[in-house]
């Protein structure tokens, strides 16, 4: 068997380049004189592949089931265009699973034909909220574990919040190591369920309020301060 020869890079010549160019060339001006007159087909090189329009029709049909999850204010307010909001409408109503497979089909198809940015920001905005929301309960949740479980963590949380009843709160956190050491008691004895006692909610609840009382005065503090540097 005779060795392979090897590879060696023919770099292309000026007759070559000047080609590539034109047909590029070519390309930018078909798609231009498309956007004019979308009648047009575009080259098969400026064309997006089969994968490109799978994905971005996948794409729509989550933004669209994104939009149906709205609320009907926040919808209204996004001035949709007429067909694609009675279509919107019509695919809340349906039921059937091949009826909705062909609605979101045509769901897919009307946005393709507007702008999807506004309504990806719309949808963002309003998932925002959420995060923040689930944020602070995280927080909540952490601060209510540190106080249960030492001491320094009381001192931490009242030199952040002052306001807080020092006497209650640590009446709370008494009451909430015993149910866990008796929890604890009974599923070594006997294999019980741990369950958490009122204190346990009630130190949670706490907290969560000061968080919330703290992150408006700050928002209110904010807003203050840019009123201010308005004027």
């Amino acid at each position: 068997m005779a060795p392979r020869k090897p590879f060696k890079f023919s770099p292309p010549n000026a007759a070559e380049i000047e080609a590539e160019a034109i047909r590029q060339a070519r390309d930018a001006a078909q798609i231009a004189a498309v956007a004019l007159n979308p009648e047009l087909r575009l080259p098969r090189s400026a064309r997006p592949s089969k994968t490109q329009m799978k994905k971005e029709s996948h794409d729509l049909q989550e933004l669209g089931e994104a939009l149906l999850a709205l609320p009907r204010a926040k919808l209204d307010a996004l001035d949709l265009p007429e067909g694609l909001r009675d279509a919107l409408d019509e695919l809340a109503r349906t039921r059937s699973f091949e009826g909705k497979r062909r609605q979101w089909q045509y769901v897919g198809k009307l946005m393709r034909g507007i702008d999807p940015e506004p309504l990806r920001e719309a949808v963002a905005a309003q998932r925002v909220p959420s995060a923040r929301d689930t944020l602070a309960l995280h927080e909540a949740e952490a601060w209510r574990d540190q106080l249960i479980a030492s001491d320094d963590a009381l001192t931490r949380w009242m030199a952040a919040h002052p306001d807080t009843d020092a006497q209650a709160l640590r009446s709370l956190i008494r009451s909430a190591r015993k149910d866990v050491q008796a929890a604890a008691a009974a599923q070594a004895h006997d294999g019980a369920v741990e369950r958490k006692g009122r204190s346990y909610r009630d130190i949670f609840q706490l907290v969560r309020e000061a968080l919330a009382g703290a992150e408006r005065a700050a928002r209110d503090d904010d807003d203050g301060l840019a009123s201010t540097h308005d004027v």
